[in-house]
């Protein structure tokens, strides 16, 4: 890879692979069919580790300040609009993990969260594979990108812990088998 902002458009790819499980799951709950909750609680637990504190960990500590060092503005800004997107999926994720916490699952509250999440979450990255990423390519010096690449799989190992990213990438095929 020559840019960092390649592998987290890789890691855009599962996450967009676990909106469409997601997807699934709250039109299977809308056409009031049967859905295990560990599911649903399994693809938002995959989403909030893989999506926010893994891809999104990278991005606010270790790519976006290098992005705005480079000189791409974060107050009132590109980064600080990302930034601001990154709160508010975690306030849906909240929202649907709240929404099936106990039983019976709260359908409706899981839907909307789900449907908001979604949206917003695939506009966000279409926003960064199109407009913010090529923006910190062209400013990045060749040695930093490489540099922010190995800080990328430090924070792999050292906060998502040994093997975890793996595991998720598992977990993620196993519901892509199952529904889509």
């Amino acid at each position: 890879m020559k840019y960092a902002s390649e592998d987290l458009v890789n890691e855009h790819k599962e996450i967009l692979t676990g909106l469409k499980i997601l997807e699934k799951l709250f039109m299977l709950l809308d056409d009031n069919k049967e859905v295990e909750a560990e599911d649903i609680k399994g693809i938002v637990n995959f989403l909030k580790l893989f999506a926010d504190k893994c891809h999104h960990g990278k991005e606010e500590g270790i790519l976006f300040p290098s992005m705005e060092k480079a000189g791409i503005q974060n107050e009132n800004g590109p980064i600080g609009e990302l930034l601001s997107e990154h709160v508010q999926g975690r306030k849906y994720v909240a929202q649907m993990l709240a929404s099936v916490d106990g039983e019976p699952i709260k359908t409706d509250d899981f839907i909307q969260a789900a449907s908001a999440y979604i949206s917003l979450l695939r506009a966000h990255i279409i926003k960064e594979n199109t407009v913010v990423f090529p923006m910190g390519d062209k400013l990045i010096p060749v040695e930093e990108q490489r540099q922010l690449l190995e800080q990328f799989e430090e924070f792999e190992e050292t906060v998502m812990g040994k093997g975890t990213h793996e595991k998720l990438h598992e977990m993620l095929h196993e519901f892509k088998d199952k529904y889509l």
